[in-house]
């Protein structure tokens, strides 16, 4: 088992850009006030766990309805497309559904943070990179996003509104970028 810091480097910038924590600082809040209180804590863990058992268990997910992890890249490479246009353009493609009472759960680990962008780019990241440098990206994004939970007002008010927009257009044209690599890797364009 040896690791790689460029692919760990690689793996958390992706990882970075498509959980986008600082994108969803709004939507955080948002929720905070809804629910009154977000257990950072048990979003983190959760998240992170979800992350790392879908990495192991996806591919025999697939291999159990019939798809290899290429069609599974390819279909993902779409998915992380239209994110990165929703990032970009300002646009709004996924709908997210009322928040329930408890929100450290759902909809904040799951889908927010763990969504299915989070999991198609991870299947997508092992056809590329050593399972061990993925866990240490998803760990270090993890760190990144339990402070982010516990900082959302601080980081609000330090960014403002338009630094936030400016952060979520800059990671939305990387992912972009992280799309079309996707596609032309796993199809041979």
């Amino acid at each position: 088992m040896e690791f790689n810091f460029s692919q760990i480097l690689s793996t958390t910038m992706v990882l970075f850009a498509i959980i986008d924590i600082l994108g969803a600082i709004p939507i955080v809040i948002e929720l905070r006030k809804k629910a009154g209180h977000i257990q950072s804590e048990k979003a983190t863990i959760v998240a992170a766990v979800l992350m790392i058992i879908f990495l192991f268990a996806g591919e025999t997910l697939l291999k159990v309805i019939g798809l290899d992890v290429a069609s599974f890249a390819i279909a993902g490479s779409m998915v992380i497309f239209f994110i990165a246009m929703e990032m970009v353009l300002g646009l709004t493609i996924f709908k997210e559904g009322d928040a329930p009472e408890t929100v450290s759960i759902v909809p904040l680990a799951f889908p927010l943070i763990a969504g299915a962008g989070t999991m198609t780019t991870l299947l997508s990241l092992k056809t590329e990179y050593a399972t061990q440098n993925i866990i240490v990206g998803i760990i270090i994004n993890m760190i990144f996003v339990y402070f982010v939970l516990k900082n959302t007002e601080r980081l609000e008010k330090l960014f403002g509104k338009s630094g936030l927009n400016v952060l979520r257009k800059a990671f939305g044209i990387i992912l972009l970028a992280i799309a079309i690599k996707l596609f032309r890797n796993n199809t041979g364009l």
